[in-house]
């Protein structure tokens, strides 16, 4: 009795996972689709596209929708061949949070030695959250912004 019991509640979860719905959570922005193949970003989607949009000039070197990690490569600027910078941004959370960002800079000059760490500014990963959340904050906006 215990068995056929087990086996039907297991029945019963399986089958409520495979349901075709939608579910819009607003607070994150994101859109899941369950039972079929259209996935969606395990991360807040509006911190995600706003890092995507603040780093476009930069090559990406890894971005990981589902654990909300975005790697660039090393970018070094046309007025300055000589430095280059690489980041690396964590999203940690579902919600739209100014605590929901991560974010590691490196830094390399080039010296006879070839690339060389070198020391990041304090102010640039601040600098940067402050622009990926405010471009986050402008989708927000955006997508809750009434249609004609």
């Amino acid at each position: 009795m215990t068995r056929v019991l087990t086996f039907v509640l297991c029945a019963l979860m399986l089958t409520a996972c495979g349901s075709d719905t939608e579910i819009k959570d607003v607070d994150s922005g994101t859109t899941a689709i369950s039972g079929g193949t259209s996935r969606t970003v395990g991360v807040n989607s509006y911190l995600w596209h706003a890092t995507l949009d603040t780093l476009s000039f930069m090559p990406l070197a890894s971005a990981d929708p589902f654990g909300g990690v975005i790697i660039t490569d090393w970018y070094s600027s046309p007025s300055d061949p000589n430095e280059r910078l690489k980041v690396t941004i964590y999203i940690l959370d579902r919600r739209l949070r100014a605590d929901g960002i991560k974010i590691a800079v490196f830094r390399q000059v080039r010296s006879n030695e070839g690339w060389v760490d070198s020391a990041v500014n304090a102010d640039t990963a601040t600098k940067l959250e402050d622009a990926i959340l405010t471009r986050a904050r402008e989708l927000r906006l955006a997508s809750a912004a009434p249609r004609s």
